[in-house]
């Protein structure tokens, strides 16, 4: 697992230094290197005049060549990838940095001085050093290139659009490396390596994907479920392609998460008991279902929804008020993590109304995996409560309630069975400040400690119609017991995290 960590730093690392480098190289160095369409002498004056802002625009290459070896070096510590072309990998990714590094080197050292003393001179180490970086160096790195095409193909971390991806790519690499070596005019040289990296910086975000999702396959419940936005237009497949994202999450996951505030009306609990044996099957690895009743023969399953109201960042302050209120249901179970004895719940699945904000707390959090209802209805017509889930063609829940108030209801069946009465089954139900999930690609586990302190003379209990497909996925034919609370005062307070060497 170790290893496998390191392989995947090495490449969203390859990825994000790649990127930079990009855009260094059109801000600081196309208009003084080579094939970048300006005169030898005002290129060479510009490296005069500004030698640190050249010395700038090499940098993120120089980390290029970093970033490089230690992918090369990950690629030789897994035992997954073939050995031959990971070897092979390393032998020219060395041979590649050598001649680029000495070169860039000399560039902006010995480079910058006859810039600003000799042009002539400058020029005739131009033309020297040149062809080491963008021909030699480009050489082998191209060669280890198609290296880590074998190594990802044959290991099965693959997929058609990589496929169908490399070949143009390795092709416009090819032109890129043998103009310099052909005498090819600079500006094509330029044009074809433009080209060609633009292409690796795709390439790298689709095997980085591929390697992501070996160790975060696409599972039935929880953060790792299939994102579908409801809608059909271009947008909804962008928000699909950035939700389902393994490398999306990675590359926003240093992102500080905000606390938040939100003054949350009408909250409907749908609760159920089901085996426990069936509800651990949705407990992720590292926690530990909470168990009821004689035996642990039972497990409480919840959905609630409810409206915001004015969800945002708690920094805002009086401006929040400027947030929307849109509707979310919380599908959850209630797990306990071993090791601490830290009692929270897991949560199954959420949705809201709200695109943005799904697409927010599926990628910055790590226990909200949200998707986007297509409409949502919480109303009130006098005492009667009425909610409708619709999750139209997408991935969140359906459900269909129609509730009235009504006395306490006397348990019975398993519900007696695991509690005395039913305000013994609020007390266990409804103090849950904390969510719970794992991460075992990271070794930890991570919590989310929220305040809402819900007294449980708030709780009204309520009784009528009960409808879900997603629901009776979960708890099959079991009969529900619900209540709701008029006002909650939502309080996110942070994410922590827990680690754990021995998460399987």
């Amino acid at each position: 697992m170790t290893r496998d960590r390191w392989l995947e730093r090495a490449l969203i690392a390859n990825f994000a230094i790649h990127g930079v480098a990009l855009i260094a190289m059109a801000g600081l160095l196309l208009a003084v290197l080579p094939g970048g369409g300006h005169p030898d002498a005002d290129r060479i004056a510009a490296i005069a005049g500004h030698p640190w802002r050249f010395r700038a625009g090499w940098l993120p290459w120089q980390l290029c060549a970093v970033a490089d070896l230690a992918l090369a070096a990950a690629m030789l510590g897994v035992g997954w990838l073939p050995r031959g072309p990971a070897i092979a990998v390393a032998v020219l990714t060395t041979a590649a940095v050598v001649p680029d590094q000495y070169a860039q080197a000399v560039w902006i050292t010995r480079g910058v001085t006859l810039a600003s003393r000799d042009p002539d001179a400058y020029l005739a180490l131009e033309r020297a050093i040149f062809p080491l970086t963008a021909a030699w160096a480009a050489l082998f790195y191209t060669l280890a290139a198609l290296g880590w095409t074998a190594c990802f193909a044959r290991a099965g971390t693959w997929s058609r659009a990589l496929t169908a991806l490399s070949v143009p790519l390795w092709a416009t690499m090819a032109v890129a490396v043998a103009g310099p070596l052909a005498g090819a005019p600079p500006a094509l040289v330029a044009i074809a390596n433009a080209a060609g990296f633009l292409q690796l910086q795709l390439w790298l975000a689709l095997v980085t994907e591929q390697v992501l999702r070996r160790a975060r396959p696409f599972e039935p419940y929880g953060r790792l479920a299939r994102w579908r936005h409801p809608g059909r237009g271009p947008l909804a497949r962008c928000a699909d392609l950035i939700a389902n994202s393994r490398l999306a999450s990675a590359l926003l996951e240093p992102l500080p998460e905000l606390a938040m505030r939100s003054d949350i009306t009408d909250v409907v609990y749908v609760n159920y008991l089901v085996p426990a044996d069936r509800a651990a099957a949705l407990v992720p690895p590292g926690l530990a279902l909470q168990r009821l009743g004689a035996g642990g023969q039972w497990a409480l399953f919840t959905f609630l929804t409810f409206r915001h109201g004015h969800f945002g960042p708690a920094v805002l302050g009086p401006l929040r008020r400027l947030m929307p209120s849109p509707i979310q249901t919380n599908w959850r179970i209630h797990v306990v993590d071993p090791a601490t004895g830290r009692r929270g719940i897991h949560f199954l699945t959420n949705a809201i109304t709200s695109a943005p904000l799904a697409l927010a707390a599926r990628l910055l959090t790590e226990g909200m995996p949200m998707h986007v209802l297509a409409r949502a209805e919480l109303a009130r017509a006098g005492d009667a409560l009425r909610v409708r889930l619709d999750p139209g063609s997408g991935t969140a829940p359906d459900a269909e309630l129609a509730l009235r108030p009504c006395p306490p209801p006397a348990l019975s069946g398993a519900w007696a069975a695991c509690f005395p009465d039913f305000r013994a089954f609020l007390a266990y139900c409804v103090p849950q400040d904390r969510a719970l999930s794992s991460q075992p690609w990271r070794n930890r586990i991570s919590r989310q400690e929220i305040d809402l302190g819900i007294p449980l003379d708030a709780c009204v209990p309520v009784a009528g119609a009960v409808a879900s497909r997603a629901a009776l996925a979960i708890a099959g034919d079991a009969e529900p017991l619900c209540f709701c609370v008029a006002r909650v005062a939502f309080a996110f307070a942070a994410e922590r995290h827990d680690r754990r060497p021995d998460v399987p």
